[in-house]
């Protein structure tokens, strides 16, 4: 999946997983075109998570 795929599935699944991690807030899952891996980090920070497995949870939606 490419960035720009993500970019669309991300808004349909943010709220998900702001629920799912309730420490993110919305500037934490918000996509800016070109900061992908950013907010991957930023999430990575608050979950404990890797970045692939951030990116493969993603990926499963």
């Amino acid at each position: 999946m490419n960035e720009d795929q993500i970019e669309g599935k991300w808004k349909q699944i943010r709220g998900e997983f702001k629920q799912k991690y309730g420490t993110l807030t919305d500037d934490d899952v918000t996509y800016s075109e070109g900061k992908f891996d950013e907010m991957l980090g930023r999430m990575q920070e608050k979950t404990g998570r890797s970045k692939e497995d951030l990116k493969r949870e993603i990926d499963k939606w």
